[in-house]
């Protein structure tokens, strides 16, 4: 796998995330919590099962609308805009469960990803010339690189309902890359791989760093994986913020500690001495 990612990161923020509070019904999923993203950064959101960790991205994409907070893209609210409208300002999202279209083939998942870009109508498309031809030229362009920043070559005329789960979740990674975002967010982009596949497709998340410089914020349960990709991250429990920091210094923390590991391992600790 790839080193860690380097420190040095633009100060400029690209989204803010200002005491959000989000409930359902008696239910508390989001407590008054605070984060930011940084241009070029990989931050990771990290935390036991039901933290608030997916709760937290259906918030910043417009899935699920906060009681309170406010939640700043580039500089401008966005916490009131319906989901497409926020796709469109450059916020694409890969899901834990895997959202495509199994009927068609790699390639054109990926084109479909390009609707929010394309400016010729339904008629002009049709007809298939002049401008139309260009735009979908262009569109193809786009597809391509992707298919080649992500190894998918081999599979790109393949149905993606036939594909190993592991490439299906590449598939998705590369329809979200497709829409050209401004912040990506990955929601247990690893989920369900054995190990090669986790190491392959951390490549993948570091290339898109690396090469094309956009922020992330990936939710993940593997540590492991967050030790060697993200520059920093936030722990929630039970939809509190409890640590930020560097992953080294949050897995030191007592807080995540007891998070992770609960009362259990503080009492075999105390008989034991």
């Amino acid at each position: 796998m790839n080193p860690a990612p380097s420190n040095r990161l633009s100060p400029k923020k690209i989204l803010e995330v200002r005491g959000l509070w989000l409930q359902f019904g008696g239910l508390q999923v989001l407590t008054n919590v605070d984060l930011h993203v940084l241009d070029g950064e990989i931050l990771a959101v990290i935390g036991p099962n039901g933290a608030g960790k997916t709760s937290l991205l259906n918030c910043i994409n417009g899935f699920y609308r906060a009681q309170k907070g406010s939640i700043l893209f580039l500089g401008k609210p966005i916490h009131r805009l319906k989901p497409h409208k926020i796709a469109e300002l450059g916020i694409a999202r890969t899901f834990q469960n895997i959202e495509l279209y199994s009927g068609l083939d790699v390639l054109d998942n990926l084109m479909a990803a390009r609707h929010i870009h394309m400016k010729r109508g339904a008629l002009a498309g049709a007809i298939f010339f002049g401008p139309a031809r260009r735009e979908e030229v262009s569109h193809r362009k786009v597809v391509e690189e992707i298919i080649d920043l992500l190894e998918l070559e081999p599979v790109r005329k393949k149905i993606v309902g036939t594909l190993p789960y592991g490439v299906r979740k590449r598939v998705e990674l590369g329809r979200a890359l497709a829409m050209e975002p401004k912040l990506l967010l990955l929601d247990e982009p690893m989920a369900g791989m054995n190990v090669e596949e986790k190491e392959d497709m951390a490549r993948f998340i570091l290339d898109v760093s690396e090469l094309r410089r956009t922020p992330m914020i990936i939710v993940e349960h593997d540590m492991e994986v967050i030790m060697d990709i993200a520059h920093r991250a936030v722990v929630l429990d039970f939809g509190n913020k409890i640590a930020e920091g560097t992953p080294r210094e949050i897995v030191k923390d007592p807080r995540v500690i007891k998070a992770y590991l609960g009362e259990e391992e503080e009492a075999e600790g105390g008989t034991s001495g």
